[in-house]
């Protein structure tokens, strides 16, 4: 059974950096993509990033520039580097272990990752 759990999320202001983690036991780590998705209250859950074995990580546009999604296969650890945050980017944080092997070109989609962790928050004040 697969289990991820996030941490590292927090208050910060706006134009700080935090760096969010997430733990992944259960199964082959390096065997699926992985990803970071956020819901901020009131609106769907949207991908941030993904990444998986070839080490040609995916950024959403909202992001790119600021964040950076790596891993580290020894730590079976997901990890996503924020910096330069805003207001808007405040969210639940979630990493979701993905159904195959490679991102996708609809690696945004929630339906193509099958585990979820229970999430991390971040809030950004202006």
């Amino acid at each position: 059974q697969v289990q991820l759990v996030e941490s590292g999320g927090g208050s910060v202001q706006s134009g700080g950096s935090l760096r969010l983690s997430c733990a992944a036991s259960g199964y082959t780590y390096r065997t699926y993509c992985m990803g970071w998705f956020r819901q901020a209250p009131g609106k769907g859950r949207e991908g941030v990033a993904c990444t998986d074995r070839r080490g040609s990580p995916l950024h959403a546009d909202s992001v790119k520039g600021r964040f950076t999604i790596s891993q580290d296969n020894a730590k079976n650890t997901l990890y996503l580097y924020m910096n330069n945050l805003k207001p808007e980017d405040t969210a639940m944080y979630y990493c979701a272990a993905g159904r195959s092997n490679y991102c996708s070109a609809s690696w945004w989609n929630l339906y193509e990752y099958n585990a979820w962790g229970q999430g991390t928050q971040v809030t950004v004040s202006s």
